[in-house]
Parts: C-alpha cells; structure tokens; sequence
C-alpha cells in the first residue's frame, strides 16, 4: 500500500486522527471517573469515621451520667432529688416494704399496703347479727355503737363501713351515704385488706349508682378516678385495675381516665424489679444493675444498687433518660452531626447505615446506635461534585470530538483540495500538451517545405492560428483566475448594450465551434437592456459556458442562448443537450478544481476552473448564476444581471 492511498481522504485518515486522539482522552475521562467515584467513598468514609468518634463519645458520657445516679443511690440524702421529673421514680425495697419516692408517682406496687386493720373478732357480733339472724337494724346498732366509741381509726373505719352496708341493706340509703363518708375521711386504715377510704368512696359511688343519682355518681366517681391515677394508695395491681375499670364503667370509658403508658410502664418495671430481687438469693443482693426494658411499648431504663436487706433503684421513662442524660450531649451532637438512638440489646435495628455499641461491649442498658444527620447534605454536596466532574468530563469530551471532528475535516479538506490541484496539473499539462503538439508538428511542416500548394499552406497557417489563439485562451484563463484568486483583478465597469454585445460573443464562439461541427442557435427574444460589465471579464465567463456546452454535448451538436429580460434582470441562459450533471454535483461543480465524475469518465478536457471563473465574474458584476440539470437530459446555466438605465451609462 502507497503512502498516498494511505492517507487517502476521509475514512484512513480520520480513522487514524480519531485513534490518536480519542485513545488519551478515553484515558483520561476513565482516571476522572475512577477519581469521582474514590472522592464518593472518601466522603462516605469521613462519615463513617465521624459516626465511630461521636460513638465513643456519646457511650463515654452515657456512662458517666449513669454512674453519677448509681452514686445518687447510695446516699439517702440525695435519693429525694434524685427523681424529679415525671417520668421517673425512685424506689427503696426492704424486706416486705417498698417506698416510692417521690410519693403518689406509682400507679401501683408489686405489693399492697393498704393501712392498718381491726381484729375482726371486734365486729364479730355486728356481723353474727347480719349474716347469722338477719337482723340489719340490730347489727347496724352493734356497729354505730363501736363506731361512736373513742377508738382507733382502723376499728372506727371497719365499723363504720359495715354500717353503712347494713343501713344500706334496711333502705336507709341516705344515712348509708353518710357513714360511707365519714370512713372516707379516715387514712391509714383498711377493711378486708382493702384501704378503708378507697373501699368506703368505692361503696358510695355503687350506691349512688342503685339510686339513679347521676350527677352525684359522676362527680364522686371522678375524684375517685383521679386519686387512682395520683397513686394515692398503694395499691397492688389487681387492686388497682378492679377500681379503674369500676371508675371507667360508671364513667362511661372516659378517654381522660386512660392511664398513661409511660406510667402503666414505670409501675410494670418497679414490680419487675421486685421480683428479681425477691428472687435473688440473699447472699446474691449485694449488686449494681442496669437493665432496659419495655412495657406496652414504651421503654423503661431501670439503674439499681443494692445489698442483702435494702435495694435502692431508678427507674426512669424515655422522656427522663433524653432530659436528664442524654440533654447533656446535645451540644456533642449537634457539633458531630449525629443523632442517637437507645434500643433495647433484644431489640431488631432497622438498615441504614449506623454505628452501634451493642450494650454487651459498653455496659450501658442499652445497645446504643448513631446514626449521622448530615448524611444528606453530604450527599448533596457529592452529588454537587460529582455533576461539577461529570460536567466537566462531558465538556472535555465535547472538545475533543468537536476539535477532532474539526481538525479532521481540515485535513481531509486540504488534502482533497491538494488532490484536486494535483488533478489540475495533469489537466493542464494535458491541456497545453495538445495544442504544443499541434504547433510543433505545423511549424516542422512549413520549416521543412514540405507543402506543396499555396491553398494548403494558407490552411496550415489557419490552423497554426487556431491552436496559437487557443493557447493563449488557456493562458489568459489560468493567469485571470490566478488573479482573481489573489483579489489582483480589478472590474472597469461600463454600459454596454446587452443584445449587442451577447451577439458578439456568440458569432465569435460559433466561428471556432463550426470547425468541431457544433451550432449555436441565439434568440434574443427583444431584449433590449443595458447592463454595466467588463466587458473581457464577461466574454470570458460567457465563452466558458459555451465552451462547457459544446465539451459535455456528445451527441448533439446544438447549443442553445436565450436571452429574456424579467423586471430589473438580464437572464442570460446557455443550454444543451449533453450529458447532465447530477443532483449531488450541482453545488460542488462551481468550486475551483473540481470536475464531474461523467467528465473524467468519458475523458472530456478540461481543467476544472471554468465554472468558478464564471461564479466569480458573475458575482462581482451584482448577478448570479443558477443551474438546472439532470444526468442524460443536459444541463441549463442562466446568468442573472442587473439592467441599468441609459442614463446611467452615460
């Protein structure tokens, strides 16, 4: 393969321009991806990283915290301000007594202590009177007078309720009312295992209900129901449920007697730590604990300190353990940018990217998980990048494609244009070749003596002349383009009559195409016009299409010239009926050096700059040339002058 077809425009050479240049920018546009994706997981890992230090230091201060309420437990002075929020308690246990701090928190006890009680062999012959002979009127007599006696209030109270239940069982409902709120009024005291206040306003409110007194009912029922949820008495759990649901019963499912959760949560977690510690051998009190936990949902964290007769212990909600603790690393939070999360360690963590400090590792009640708050605008602020790089990457993309594309089409342009004056060489060596052969062989003839006649020396001297005018013609073309190229052609514009000097063109042409047996047919159709030209530089644009007319018409010997003014135009038409021009052709055929392809195939003569001569001339006299053509049904050039009036030629 030659280095010319190698470098053969445009498919070799633009393949090989792409390769060079596309090769390192591919390269270059991987290595940025490869470093926007390692930017990606650096970011990634920064938080992560900042997530593992917020970590440590969050499960650091947690422990602190708790340590200092362990401290809090073992000194009884600071056991009374140890819980001071709502929703949390402090509970002291011994051996068959548990005390709630502050008092009234619990909604219930893991164990009752409903008072003191009266022997019941006090109220024996009341009770013998009503149940054995019943006799209320009797036992409600025996009663009032152990009532009326100056007693204690734990037999002043058990009397007093089984008097009022025996005035109840005689009709006397409104006198049973009034020794139910007189027992009412005692504290301290029980019935039946039973806090003798609590039993006796539980007794007036069924009454009540008996006498159909509603709005009596309601008012009673609801102090009752809120003294329940106060924790007035310590009660256990059966207890306490058996008089709510009466409360709600009477109330009508009130939605404001509903316990709280988190309250219903703390009295399950003080009676799960009950439990525990009954349940501990003695010898195994002496302890520190901490435990999580959950009750209906709401998470309790329980913190305790305890030896073989006393435990002491906090037993604390969530809004208490996010006040209290976890208030005093909110500024370590919000500096870090993390969040935190104490779960239960039985409890299931939903994905997400977090980092966690499972309780078993930090001693801590919970497993505790961080998780980051800026993670989104980290995020963001990749995602930023990453659509500054990508940007950046297309736009570098798009300058090399663009300025490849360019570059290419530079090249291929220059080297098909160097084709083509490498093809307009040849043309014109050709060109010159012809009528130089021509002239040597006449002038060898008429040196040597050869002719013997004068007639034949007469033709000899014709054709010397012919071909000596059509070497000047080829110069002249060559060296007037070669101007015009170089803007060194000056026009001298003058008005000349149109039909007239179109005339004069056409028998000057036709005198020279009669000896290659061709006719020019002129019709000048009236068209009387004047028109400003040079007239040389139009000559020769008008003899180029004639020329063109006669070369490509191989088969018919007749050109064509109209010549048909419209308005302010000239319309100068040549046509003929020879080989045509293609569709694809027509807009490339007035370029310099290019000829048709049905030119070179049927090796027609020519150098290929006639036609750009014309476009050129045309232009610079204010017209234009058009062309219509079809391959095999010849071709039409007209040339569209502007007409000026006579007294502007003057």
């Amino acid at each position: 393969m030659t280095l010319h077809a190698l470098f053969r425009p445009p498919r070799n050479l633009l393949g090989l321009f792409l390769l060079i240049a596309l090769v390192p920018s591919t390269l270059l546009i991987a290595f940025g991806w490869r470093l926007l994706r390692q930017d990606g997981a650096l970011a990634l890992r920064q938080v992560q990283e900042r997530r593992e230090q917020a970590a440590d230091l969050i499960t650091s201060g947690l422990e602190q915290s708790l340590a200092a309420s362990e401290q809090s437990l073992r000194d009884a002075a600071s056991l009374q301000t140890l819980a001071k929020a709502e929703d949390a308690v402090t509970v002291i246990f011994t051996p068959g007594r548990i005390e709630a701090l502050p008092p009234g928190r619990l909604l219930y006890y893991p164990v009752g202590a409903p008072g003191e009680e009266a022997p019941a062999q006090l109220f024996a012959p009341g009770e013998d009177a009503e149940f054995r002979g019943r006799d209320a009127a009797k036992a409600a007599a025996l009663f009032r007078h152990l009532a009326a006696r100056n007693s204690g209030p734990a037999v002043r109270a058990g009397a007093l309720v089984r008097l009022a239940r025996n005035l109840r069982k005689s009709g006397q409902f409104d006198a049973a009312l009034g020794a139910y709120a007189q027992a009412a009024g005692i504290r301290g005291a029980a019935v039946s295992a039973v806090p003798a206040d609590l039993l006796a306003r539980w007794a007036r409110c069924a009454l009540l209900t008996q006498m159909n007194r509603d709005a009596e009912l309601r008012q009673e029922a609801s102090t009752l129901g809120f003294d329940l949820l106060h924790g007035r008495w310590q009660l256990d759990r059966a207890t306490y449920e058996f008089h709510m649901q009466e409360v709600r019963r009477w109330l009508g499912g009130s939605p404001a007697l509903a316990a709280p959760a988190d309250a219903m949560a703390l009295a399950a977690a003080v009676a799960w730590l009950w439990n525990k510690w009954q349940s501990m051998p003695a010898q195994e009190r002496r302890s520190t604990g901490r435990q999580s936990t959950s009750s209906g949902g709401a998470p309790i964290t329980v913190v305790w300190e305890g030896n073989s007769s006393r435990l002491a212990a906090l037993v604390a909600g969530q809004a208490y353990v996010e006040r209290q603790w976890m208030g005093k690393l909110a500024p370590l939070l919000k500096h870090q940018h993390v969040r935190v999360m104490l779960r239960d360690p039985a409890a299931r963590f939903a994905g997400g990217a977090q980092t966690r400090r499972p309780a078993g590792e930090t001693g801590l009640p919970w497993t505790v998980a961080v998780e980051s708050t800026d993670t989104g605008s980290e995020l963001a602020r990749l995602a930023g990048r990453r659509t500054l790089w990508l940007t950046g990457l297309a736009l570098l993309a798009a300058l090399v494609i663009a300025g490849t594309y360019l570059i290419a089409h530079a090249v291929t342009r220059e080297l098909a244009v160097a084709r083509l004056q490498s093809d307009f060489v040849a043309a014109v060596s050709h060109e010159f070749r012809t009528p130089l052969t021509s002239l040597r062989q006449l002038t060898e003839i008429l040196t040597d003596g050869r002719i013997a006649s004068e007639d034949r020396r007469r033709t000899y001297y014709q054709a010397l002349s012919r071909q000596t005018g059509r070497l000047h013609r080829l110069v002249e073309s060559l060296l007037d383009f070669g101007r015009m190229e170089a803007g060194a052609s000056p026009y001298r514009l003058e008005p000349l009559d149109a039909s007239a000097f179109i005339r004069s063109v056409v028998d000057e042409f036709e005198t020279e195409a009669a000896g290659r047996g061709y006719h020019v047919e002129l019709h000048l159709n009236g068209a009387a016009a004047t028109i400003a030209c040079d007239r040389e530089a139009l000559t020769s644009a008008l003899w180029n299409l004639l020329d063109n007319a006669v070369k490509y018409s191989l088969e018919c010997r007749t050109v064509w010239v109209d010549v048909k003014r419209s308005d302010q135009r000239l319309a100068i038409r040549v046509r003929d009926r020879g080989l045509g021009i293609p569709r694809e052709e027509q807009k490339e055929i007035f370029r310099k050096f290019v000829r048709g392809a049905s030119a070179k195939a049927e090796n027609i003569k020519g150098t290929g700059i006639g036609l750009a001569m014309v476009h050129h001339i045309v232009k610079a006299h204010g017209g234009e040339v058009c062309l219509r053509s079809a391959p095999g049904a010849g071709s039409t050039f007209t040339v569209l002058l502007p007409v000026v009036e006579p007294c502007h030629a003057s």
